[in-house]
């Protein structure tokens, strides 16, 4: 049945771990338990005088208009996010929900394609339990990957991850995130790591019908010092010719005025436990994605080439019958819990039919 299997032209599955933006409040470190005590951070824009350092083009070029073009001050207005001077620590905090259901398509025009899918990622539910995945999510949780560039230079970083009941911390878990390796996710013995583990399993596999974590981290980086939300993406749509004009070099993102970052970029935070990739050794974990693509580097580490890109891996497993590597299997079902979608598009409208009901 498997060879007469044909590639939907629409498929679409949603993801499974479904995180909210994360907000950001300023306090002190010595607080940490008093929330009343917690000030949000708004966003507020400088304007600069700056200089020009970017590469110029100096092959063929008139000196004195080269001279002119270097010595012509960059005006431009940034936003920016810090603490207030009495304050030395971030506070940032989100929720997450993990949901049951991987591998089930949302939209697929071929029933026995859906079938086959289903069954496949069931054998596999029955065989490893997402446990290994799991504990993967648990550790980047635990280890505060999620804060970014706000964990780099921090003197503290503490993670607490509650587990939400009727809207109430059931159960709570705390780590000393800094004491955990962003590089090991696959060495990680801590108990605290691998009791949360078993919980996103339990969401993961659907033996626990609702899981929703409140996530909250508190980096001590000291009084004042700036902190850094998602920074919007802004195109350049001004067509005004007043050469004049200061530019918007940095726009940051805001939830209600509060400086916060993007769902997107805490899922794919989570998500970075891909350590099965060749050359893993060298660039550390990546982010799950069909083809491995690390944008900061401009780089696909799954290309198609290799043979161990998503949708080479999810055909032979469904069509030809060639089952994965163990941990290859790993990186599918990752891949299927990020979600997307993943058909042969017949037409644009269709693709973006399908992105829709996928999101």
């Amino acid at each position: 049945m498997s060879k007469n299997l044909e590639i939907p032209s629409v498929l679409a599955c949603e993801r499974k771990l479904d995180p909210s933006d994360a907000i950001f409040h300023a306090g002190h470190w010595n607080d940490r338990e008093d929330a009343s005590r917690w000030a949000p951070i708004p966003i507020r824009s400088k304007c600069l005088r700056g200089t020009i350092s970017n590469r110029l083009k100096t092959k063929d070029q008139d000196p004195a208009k080269l001279d002119a073009d270097i010595e012509k001050p960059n005006l431009q207005t940034v936003d920016v996010a810090t603490l207030p001077t009495n304050a030395d620590t971030l506070r940032v905090q989100f929720t997450l929900r993990v949901l049951a259901g991987a591998g089930t398509p949302s939209v697929c025009n071929k029933v026995e394609y859906q079938k086959k899918l289903v069954q496949t990622v069931q054998i596999y539910r029955e065989k490893e339990g997402f446990t290994e995945l799991a504990k993967r999510y648990a550790a980047n949780l635990a280890n505060g990957r999620f804060l970014w560039r706000n964990r780099i230079g921090a003197e503290n970083v503490q993670v607490k991850v509650a587990l939400l009941k009727d809207g109430e911390p059931e159960q709570s878990r705390f780590f000393d995130a800094l004491s955990l390796d962003l590089r090991k996710l696959d060495s990680i013995n801590d108990d605290a790591v691998q009791s949360l583990g078993t919980v996103i399993a339990d969401g993961l596999t659907g033996n626990k019908r609702h899981v929703l974590l409140q996530v909250t981290a508190f980096a001590r980086v000291g009084a004042g010092q700036e902190v850094f939300p998602s920074q919007e993406l802004v195109l350049n749509n001004d067509k005004s010719k007043n050469k004049n004009k200061v530019k918007q070099g940095k726009t940051l993102y805001a939830v209600a005025g509060v400086a916060a970052i993007h769902s997107q970029k805490i899922g794919n935070a989570l998500r970075t436990i891909d350590t099965w990739y060749e050359d893993a050794d060298e660039w550390g974990p990546i982010a799950v994605e069909p083809y491995g693509a690390v944008t900061t580097r401009s780089m696909a580490h799954r290309q198609p080439k290799r043979k161990l890109d998503f949708y080479t891996l999810l055909d032979n497993w469904l069509l030809n019958g060639k089952e994965p590597s163990v941990e290859q299997q790993h990186y599918v079902m990752a891949v299927l819990i990020r979600g997307g979608v993943f058909g042969e598009a017949e037409s644009k409208k269709t693709s973006d039919e399908a992105s829709d009901d996928a999101s």
